[in-house]
């Protein structure tokens, strides 16, 4: 198997959360079929805020709400979007999910507290830790693991989203 580079994670500094709507506009335009991203943060960070924004911007017309008890909710939008929390799960029973069949498919899977099944995540995926740092305001670092998200991250520096 080939090993993935780990690119330099970048901080996003959201003052609002249309700031924090931009960024996930970004992400679901660039978004293709089998695109991973995890999203970590505590209670209240916004993790579903974002995967809101990321699905309207995918042109998910339903309305999108935390999957905490059915763990995965399917979407139609421009591509599939799988809104994933995989909170109440231990790494034991997310591995009888078949998580393989959305990260490997011809959709986009969003998994909420990631760091929990990080080791099932496929090698190449963008990973964002959200972070409270005011009443509206959250720093959002974003790794890019492999490509296309390594190359995600450099097109979100040219463009002045991100600074080096």
């Amino acid at each position: 198997m080939k090993q993935v580079q780990n690119g330099k994670p970048f901080v996003y500094t959201s003052h609002s959360p249309q700031d924090t709507e931009a960024l996930a506009a970004w992400l679901a335009k660039a978004a293709g079929p089998g695109t991973v991203i995890g999203l970590d943060g505590d209670l209240g960070a916004g993790k579903t805020a974002f995967s809101q924004s990321f699905a309207k911007h995918l042109g998910v017309k339903a309305i999108v709400n935390s999957p905490t008890f059915t763990i995965i909710k399917e979407y139609e939008g421009r591509l599939p979007f799988y809104h994933m929390d995989v909170y109440r799960v231990s790494l034991e029973e997310a591995e009888d999910l078949g998580l393989d069949e959305y990260f490997y498919g011809s959709g986009v899977s969003l998994v909420e507290w990631s760091q929990i099944v990080e080791e099932l995540l496929p090698e190449p995926h963008l990973h964002l830790q959200l972070e409270t740092t005011g009443p509206n305001e959250r720093r959002i670092t974003v790794q890019g693991y492999g490509e296309p998200y390594e190359e995600w991250c450099r097109s979100l520096i040219q463009n002045g989203v991100f600074t080096e």
